[in-house]
C-alpha cells in the first residue's frame, strides 16, 4: 500500500494483511481476464468520482474484483454477503494493503451483518454490487430518499435475481439492475464447475468422509445442482436428485441420476446437498426419516433451505462435533449432522470457487458496472442482461488466456446462414 491513511473498517485482525495479500496475488495469477479489464480501467477511469457499495463474499477472488474497481477510480466500500464466508486475511489486506474500507468478519452475528449493510448504504452509493440482494432490498425498503442517487446495481446470484424479480413485479425496483447471473459466462461455468467443485471440497474438508459408495441426495437440478451431482458422481457416489421442475427432472434422469421426491430420498441419503434457492427444501418430516449419521449441508445462498428451527425442536441435544459441524440427536435416537449452520458450505468450510472460474464471473461484474455507467439514464428501471457481445468478449479473452484457438466462419458459411433459398 502507498502512504495513504488506513481507512475505517471492521475486520478481525489487521495483522493478517500480509498473508491476505499473498493469497490475493496467488488468485490473480489465475484471473487473466479480470486482470486485462483492470489494466484498461486504470487507463480509462470509468468510475472516477463514483461511490460503489459492494456486498459480496470477501474472498481472494472478490478482492481482485475490488482492485479492478479501485483501478477504475471507484470509491468502494466492501461488506460481507454472508456471515461465514469472509476470509479474514483477505479483509485485512483490503484494508491494510490496498486502502479499501471493508466491514467483514468470519462468524459475525446477524446484528453485526445488518449493521454492516447500513454502513454500506451510509456510503451513499451511486452503484451497488449485490450478492443476494440484501443491499438493494434494504435500500428500497428503508432508504427511499437515496434511491434517486443510484445509477444501477448488479446481482451475482440466482437467489438475488429471484428477489429482484419480486421487487420489479411489485413496482418497487426504481433503477436498472443487471443480472450478472444470467450471463452465459457466469452461470454455465461458475454455477456448474465452481459450485460443483467447491461444494464437494467444503464437505470433504468439514467431514473427512469418503464420498465413493455413499448415497448423495442433491436437491435442485439447476446449474449449481448439475455441478454438485456431476462432481459427486465423479467421486464415486450414488446420486439421487430431487426437483420440482419436470424438464430439469427429465434432464437429471437422462444424465443418469435417480430422481424422486425428497420425502422418498430422505430415508436413502447419506449426504444431502441443497441448491434450490428456496425455503425449507429439507423440512421437519424429512429429518425424522433420515438414516442415523446423515450429513446435511446447503450450498444455496441463504440458510433457509434447511428448516433448522424444526430440527432443533425434534432434537434432544445439539453439540459441535468438528469445526463447522453440529450433531443433532433426534428423539428416535438417530444422529444428524449439519455443516456450517446451514450456510454456504463451500465458503464456510472451504475457500469458495476456484479463481479461474471466478475470473469470468467477476469479469461480468466489472463490465456490468461499466455498462451501467456508460448507459446512465438510458436503461429502464428493471432487470437487464448484459449484451451478448460482452459475453462473447469474455469467453474470447478466456480462451486466449488458455491458449485455445477456435474456427471462424468462412464467407460461404456466413452467406449460407443469411440465406433461405438453399435446400435439398
Amino acid at each position: 500500500m502507498s502512504n495513504q491513511t488506513v481507512p475505517a473498517a471492521e475486520i478481525k485482525d489487521i495483522n493478517l494483511k500480509a498473508e491476505g495479500k499473498q493469497r490475493i496475488e496467488w488468485a490473480e495469477r489465475d484471473m487473466p481476464v479480470l486482470k486485462q479489464i483492470r489494466e484498461r480501467f486504470r487507463k480509462e477511469q470509468p468510475f472516477k468520482g463514483l461511490r460503489v457499495s459492494c456486498c459480496a463474499h470477501i474472498t481472494t477472488e472478490t478482492a481482485n474484483l475490488a482492485l479492478a474497481l479501485q483501478a477504475g477510480g471507484a470509491d468502494t466500500v466492501m461488506i460481507a454477503s454472508n456471515p461465514l464466508s469472509t476470509q479474514d486475511d483477505v479483509a485485512a489486506a483490503l484494508v491494510g494493503e490496498y486502502g479499501i474500507p471493508t466491514y467483514a468478519i468470519k462468524g459475525e452475528d446477524i446484528p453485526t451483518y445488518n449493521r454492516h449493510i447500513q454502513v454500506a448504504l451510509d456510503h451513499k452509493p451511486h452503484l451497488i454490487m449485490d450478492d443476494g440482494s440484501d443491499l438493494v432490498a434494504t435500500l428500497i425498503r428503508d432508504r427511499k430518499d437515496q434511491v434517486k442517487e443510484v445509477i444501477g446495481s448488479t446481482e451475482e446470484t440466482t437467489t438475488g435475481i429471484t428477489r429482484l424479480r419480486a421487487m420489479e413485479k411489485d413496482g418497487q425496483l426504481k433503477f436498472p439492475a443487471i443480472s450478472v447471473n444470467d450471463a452465459q459466462t457466469k452461470h454455465m461455468f461458475d454455477n456448474r464447475y465452481g459450485t460443483g467443485q467447491s461444494t464437494l471440497d467444503g464437505i470433504i474438508r468439514a467431514t473427512n468422509r469418503l464420498i465413493a459408495g455413499r448415497n448423495v441426495v442433491v436437491l435442485g437440478y439447476g446449474w449449481c445442482g448439475k455441478g454438485c451431482a456431476m462432481r459427486a458422481k465423479g467421486l464415486g457416489a450414488n446420486v439421487i436428485v430431487t426437483e420440482i421442475d419436470p424438464i430439469k427432472a427429465i434432464e437429471a434422469v437422462m444424465d443418469g441420476f435417480r430422481v424422486m421426491p425428497i420425502a422418498e430420498a430422505a430415508s436413502l441419503g447419506d449426504l444431502f446437498i441443497t441448491v434450490t434457492g428456496n425455503r425449507h427444501a429439507i423440512d421437519g418430516p424429512h429429518f425424522e426419516n433420515m438414516r442415523d449419521g446423515a450429513i446435511i449441508c446447503n450450498s444455496g445462498h441463504f440458510d433457509i433451505e434447511l428448516n433448522l428451527v424444526a430440527l432443533e425442536k425434534q432434537a434432544t441435544s445439539r453439540r459441535p462435533i468438528r469445526g463447522y459441524m453440529d450433531e443433532f440427536v433426534l428423539k428416535n435416537g438417530n444422529h444428524v449432522y449439519v455443516l456450517a449452520e446451514g450456510r454456504l458450505v463451500n465458503l464456510s468450510c472451504a475457500e469458495g470457487h476456484p479463481a479461474s472460474v471466478m475470473d469470468m464471473s467477476f469479469a461480468n461484474q466489472a463490465l456490468a458496472m461499466e455498462y451501467l455507467v456508460k448507459n446512465k439514464g438510458k436503461l429502464e428501471p428493471q432487470i437487464h442482461t448484459l449484451p451478448e457481445a460482452v459475453d462473447q468478449e469474455i469467453a474470447t479473452l478466456k480462451l486466449h488466456s488458455l491458449g485455445v484457438k477456435i474456427d471462424k466462419l468462412t464467407p460461404e458459411m456466413t452467406e449460407y446462414m443469411n440465406s433461405w433459398d438453399s435446400g435439398t
